[in-house]
């Protein structure tokens, strides 16, 4: 009976595997095709994996909570009304067998993928003995930690005292990163010091808290994403020294261009024209004008990125944010920037971006203005070196300088906020920078075209 082997697929060239976080059909399941069977989840996005073809799911290769190697066998679809079988079973199908056989032991792509993620862990022999993908108790330690802990001489007992920050409290990448400096230095652990992702060593300057719940409190539990994001903005302060700069800035002529072109725009485009694009084009004027603002420093060296690519932050309907990368924005017209910020902020709030979508951005847009925020000071998102936010538009009343002297005027008025890395940009550099934002946007033509 012809069957179809679904593997994990590319999702990206930076992805290398991913996490199964739900099947959406069991076993038995009749399914048709591009009918959703599984959710599975990168780093950054959460994906859906669709059927290829109509039939019945025989046999699922993988749990929830498994981290899959991309190119790897997930599941097994029968065309045809079968029930599935358990995959031991000397007379299942030799699809069957082969699929299993490959889900139970470690296949040397994903051995030789870890040396992508992480090359000081997984370069160098160690002597000691491989650690099992699953503990005496039950834990699951994926190949990345399992390649950390080997090249570190952790052994399964002590790895196990590692408190996890993941799904159903499994160890992360982050979590044993963590650890390694709270070890002594005989290579044990000291199990007062045992630490999560988002802790410090004991005796550190940074004083440890433990938060209490009473009776009546409710306790929610963190969901994957919201779990990605703490540890990205925890480490982006420990990373950065992070500066604020303020500036206020006259969008009148902005306002009064987009309400009188909006319609017919749309009309004509199919494309609605958010003031979103408007601040990105300001912004890539001033980065052409301030290039060392659009740099990444490893260690002592500064990189300096040829090419800007704007991240702009979108809030999903979970209540969570996802950052959406413009690629070579400068490259870009007003009219391609309205068409690519609406492109990723609808697949954003659908939940439909590909992991290549959030990657290799140079600096990243914030409007804190959508929830009537005036202003607000972003955590950098790493490895850039610098965010910029923008507060609510309200009508003001203005002092205008005039010919014949100063009048008090209406006028449409909103803070931007810049947060940089002062590690390596000064605050000459980022006021300047700001400024210069502020000056192109207060620039704008009135009477432009698109």
């Amino acid at each position: 009976m012809p069957q179809t082997e679904i593997v994990m697929p590319r999702m990206g060239e930076s992805v290398i595997e991913a996490t199964i976080i739900k099947w959406v059909k069991n076993e038995g399941d009749k399914v048709n095709a591009d009918e959703t069977l599984v959710e599975i989840a990168t780093d950054k996005v959460d994906s859906e994996i669709p059927a290829p073809s109509g039939g019945v799911l025989l046999k699922k290769l993988c749990k929830e909570g498994d981290v899959v190697a991309v190119g790897k066998p997930i599941a097994i679809i029968s065309q045809g009304d079968v029930q599935p079988g358990n995959g031991t079973n000397p007379a299942a199908p030799a699809a069957i067998q082969t699929a299993v056989k490959m889900n139970a032991v470690e296949t040397k792509t994903s051995q030789e993928n870890l040396k992508t993620v992480q090359p000081a862990y997984s370069e160098h022999s160690s002597s000691h003995s491989p650690i099992r993908h699953s503990s005496p108790s039950g834990k699951f330690y994926s190949p990345l930690v399992r390649s950390i802990a080997q090249k570190e001489g952790i052994g399964i007992a002590e790895l196990e005292t590692i408190t996890g920050s993941g799904k159903e409290g499994r160890v992360t990448k982050n979590d044993i990163l963590a650890y390694l400096p709270a070890r002594q230095s005989n290579g044990k652990s000291t199990p007062q010091t045992v630490l999560s992702a988002n802790t410090e060593p004991i005796g550190a300057a940074t004083p440890q808290y433990k938060a209490t719940a009473s009776g009546d409190d409710e306790i929610i539990e963190m969901d994957r994403m919201r779990k990605l994001i703490s540890d990205h903005m925890v480490m982006s302060k420990r990373t950065s020294a992070h500066v604020s700069s303020f500036v206020e800035t006259d969008v009148t002529s902005i306002v009064l261009w987009r309400e009188k072109i909006k319609a017919t725009f749309e009309k004509r485009e199919g494309e609605k024209l958010t003031f979103t694009p408007i601040f990105i084009e300001a912004i890539v004027k001033a980065i052409k004008d301030f290039p060392l603002v659009n740099v990444s420093v490893d260690g002592t060296k500064i990189i300096r990125h040829k090419r800007i690519n704007i991240g702009m932050a979108v809030a999903l309907p979970t209540g969570n944010l996802i950052v959406p990368v413009i690629r070579d924005a400068d490259r870009m017209n007003l009219l391609g920037l309205t068409r690519a910020v609406n492109d990723l902020a609808n697949r954003a709030r659908k939940n439909k971006l590909i992991p290549d979508d959030t990657q290799g951005g140079t600096f990243t847009l914030t409007n804190v203005g959508t929830f009537g925020n005036i202003m607000g000071t972003p955590v950098i998102n790493q490895p850039q070196v610098a965010i910029l936010a923008t507060g609510v538009i309200k009508k003001k009343p203005v002092v205008l300088e005039t010919p014949q002297g100063d009048t008090i005027g209406i006028r449409h008025m909103t803070y931007l906020s810049l947060s940089f890395d002062h590690r390596v940009v000064d605050g000459a550099m980022g006021g300047s920078f700001l400024k210069r934002v502020s000056d192109y946007l207060e620039s704008f033509d009135i009477n432009r075209t698109i």
